[in-house]
């Protein structure tokens, strides 16, 4: 698993410098829509059944305000809408790098 070495806040961006020279961008805007929060996508039970969750949606002009590393696995962003129960894996923010 990779790991962010440099994290900076660029213009309306979220900057994640890589442990193996990558590179990753994030807008404001499609980080704070992409939440993996149970608030955002719901809770699966053990039957498949999807719970809660209002699923992603727009948020123009919210802000990044700060970020936590947590543990060796993931990141939590301070949102300026409150939003802040979101853990993007260092996976996860790979992923969502690659398929933008």
């Amino acid at each position: 698993m990779n790991a962010p070495i440099d994290i900076q806040l660029i213009g309306q961006e979220v900057a994640i410098v890589w442990d193996d020279g990558q590179e990753s961008y994030f807008a404001f805007e499609k980080l704070r829509a992409a939440s993996p929060s149970a608030s955002n996508i719901g809770e699966v039970d053990v039957l498949g059944n999807r719970y809660g969750g209002d699923g992603p949606r727009k948020f123009p002009g919210v802000q990044v305000l700060g970020w936590e590393r947590v543990g060796n696995y993931a990141l939590r962003f301070d949102f300026s809408d409150g939003h802040r129960t979101g853990l993007y894996s260092f996976d996860y923010l790979r992923r969502l790098a690659a398929s933008a």
